[in-house]
């Protein structure tokens, strides 16, 4: 079915103004419903007459005429300490402290009942007492339900929303667009990005719907499950009306047919439950979010066979000839290395060639860590490039000690006398899966760096200090590397440069096609090669906007752009939705 929605009054009372929170779908209002008595106007009738004139307001005349016609009569008034109990309870869910009740009691001001409940509202126990229910009515949880029930860490943001939402009166009107779509009703309040909890505060279905196939079946029935919990959600919080009933029937006593169901169901075809970004500074939340897009713009569109991505400005490709021209200056700082001393710690001979080449000789340990010191240098150190080098003396011509040519690297160590210096990042020409360079720098000797099944040539990484590294007056750095794996996963050749040049940081090391673009002359590359490449750049560029900002803040609830989660993702556009026969997924109509 399309994914906009049916006419029909119902409809248009829930979603006129949702916005772009769940794709700007809204409805026009039609006479369908016109004479089903839910959706009468409501009329203000007529006051009863009631025995007596003591009746302090219209409610209570109401209640003294239902207290009349069964015969019953009002009770005695509530003693001022009963009164003091009743009102507090209500109001914050607290008994009243000794030290209220005194102070109540002895208030022989005739206004004394309106001052306490004055203050009674005005305390922030108000919001706690009422939130809750207000939770209860979302049915609100701070872990997913279901066979896993994993903790939502990032839940509590819309629970305080509630609170401070209580606390500060918010018009219900207004209370009702913040839950609903604060994103595209008030984009300038980045901080009620939490109200959209709401429709994700039910249970997770995480094994279905992050931990198995994107196509599975399964997957594709516990979609229209979860979106069931949503349009429940909202439907009964707002409109009080079980349109649920029609998923698998026209609603037998509401007039809401099947396919108006679907059709609520497909508001929430572009969205999933998951943990949403956002800042509570405009301006950072307005800068975050078009980074963002950018970068999804960049990721996602590569243009067509005859036309380049909309993204392939001339801005972007001078800043792509700009990059490979510092990329290229960078490439021609490096010096070898050839270490003052070596050692190992299990045995093998490091010999150090006059090239800067380290040959691993002797007998294999099972594991070991090689420690290597670099020849004083006045000026700090901006990068590390290892060379593991390929050769046939070794195993399947290495570059590693093991059978079949492997090596696991756990630990790539800077050292400057006993101070260990912390590494930013790493890159590497090549990762073996499950095994990337970054392991190597996260400080457990658990997890390393490998190159299964591109053995038999060289590889190399690059490690960058968080600070430029300096030395010691009179010393060098030391390296370690640290091979704790076990089953000889050693460097049988390996070797070291260095960089002092602040270009360095240019040189990540590219995927191996994006090497072979930069070796060929610009002239003769392809119309993908030279997309690939500023599609590269770009994305790098963007990410390290993104990095420099401060740390967002997040919470769990609908979103559309997110950060994968497991097999959970975000998609580019709304999923189809179907009318399925009697509700069942394998039947769609």
């Amino acid at each position: 079915m399309e994914r906009r929605l049916t006419k029909g009054g119902i409809l248009a009372a829930l979603l006129l103004g949702f916005g772009s929170a769940f794709f700007g779908i809204a409805a026009a209002g039609t006479n369908s419903a016109a004479g089903h008595w839910a959706y009468q106007p409501i009329r203000r009738p007529a006051l009863p007459k009631v025995d007596g004139s003591a009746s302090a307001n219209p409610i209570d005349r109401f209640v003294r005429h239902g207290l009349e016609v069964a015969r019953l009569k009002p009770a005695t008034p509530a003693t001022h300490e009963a009164w003091l109990r009743r009102v507090t309870y209500d109001l914050t869910g607290l008994a009243p402290s000794p030290l209220e009740r005194d102070r109540f009691l002895s208030d022989t001001h005739p206004d004394a009942r309106a001052r306490l409940v004055d203050r009674l509202l005005a305390s922030p126990r108000h919001g706690e007492r009422w939130a809750r229910h207000w939770m209860d009515a979302v049915h609100f949880a701070e872990t997913h339900g279901h066979d896993q029930d994993r903790i939502r860490t990032n839940a509590w943001p819309y629970r305080d929303y509630l609170v401070a939402a209580f606390n500060d009166d918010r018009p219900y009107a207004r209370f009702v667009q913040e839950q609903l779509a604060a994103d595209a009703l008030f984009p300038r309040n980045p901080e009620l990005i939490p109200a959209l909890g709401l429709a994700a505060a039910g249970p997770w279905d995480e094994s279905s719907l992050r931990c198995i196939r994107e196509d599975a079946s399964d997957r594709q029935a516990a979609r229209y499950i979860d979106r069931d919990d949503m349009v429940t959600t909202v439907m009964q919080t707002f409109i009080s009306t079980t349109v649920q009933c029609a998923r698998c029937h026209d609603h037998k006593f509401d007039p809401v047919s099947q396919r108006e169901y679907y059709a609520l169901q497909a508001v929430f075809a572009g969205v999933e439950r998951a943990n949403r970004i956002y800042d509570r500074d405009p301006e950072q939340n307005r800068l975050r979010q078009q980074l963002r897009a950018d970068l999804r713009q960049v990721r996602t569109e590569s243009g067509t066979a005859t036309e380049f991505p909309r993204w392939w400005t001339s801005m972007v490709r001078n800043e792509t000839a700009a990059w490979e021209t510092s990329r290229a200056r960078a490439l021609m700082t490096w010096r070898i290395q050839v270490p003052e001393r070596l050692g190992a710690s299990a045995g093998s001979r490091l010999q150090a060639q006059p090239d800067g080449v380290i040959v691993a000789e002797g007998t294999r340990p099972e594991s070991e860590d090689y420690e290597l010191t670099l020849p004083a240098s006045s000026e700090a150190i901006r990068a590390i490039r290892l060379e593991a080098l390929a050769d046939a003396s070794l195993p399947k011509g290495g570059p590693g000690r093991q059978e079949n040519g492997n090596f696991h690297l756990s630990e790539f160590e800077l050292w400057s006398d006993s101070q260990r210096l912390p590494l930013e990042r790493a890159t590497a020409d090549f990762n073996q899966d499950g095994w990337a360079i970054s392991a190597a720098i996260d400080g457990s000797d658990k997890t390393a760096w490998g190159i299964h099944p591109r053995e038999g040539i060289s590889h190399v990484a690059i490690f960058i200090p968080k600070t430029p590294a300096s030395p010691t007056p009179g010393t060098g750095l030391r390296i370690v590397l640290k091979q704790r794996h076990g089953g000889g996963h050693l460097l049988g050749r390996f070797r070291l440069s260095i960089s002092t040049d602040a270009a360095a940081e240019l040189v990540e090391l590219l995927p191996q096609p994006l090497e072979a673009t930069l070796a060929t002359p610009a002239a003769a590359r392809s119309r993908n090669q030279q997309i690939e490449l500023a599609r590269w750049v770009l994305t790098h560029r963007l990410e390290s906007e993104l990095a420099a900002l401060s740390p967002p803040e997040l919470v769990f609830a609908l979103a559309a752009d997110f950060d994968p989660d497991g097999g959970l993702k975000p998609v580019t556009e709304p999923r189809p939705v179907s009318v399925l026969r009697r509700g069942e997924f394998s039947h769609p109509l």
